[in-house]
């Protein structure tokens, strides 16, 4: 596995996109844990699509302005 020699910037979109990522997971964790209902199919699309939009428009600003 290549190791980067760097550490990573606040302008990598690839950092960004993580940090993005891992903020709408704990969002999402946060919001299940207050409600008590269980998964439905209009659920599980709401939580692919929270955290997969965030991720990538996070991931194209931060590549446009790098």
């Amino acid at each position: 596995m290549a190791t980067r020699d760097t550490q990573p910037s606040w302008t990598d979109p690839e950092y960004v996109a993580t940090v993005v990522g891992v903020l709408a997971v704990a969002v999402l964790v946060f919001y299940s844990a207050l409600t008590a209902s269980g998964p439905t199919v209009d659920e599980i699309v709401f939580v692919v699509l929270t955290i997969t939009v965030p991720v990538t428009v996070a991931y194209e600003l931060a590549r446009r302005w790098q």
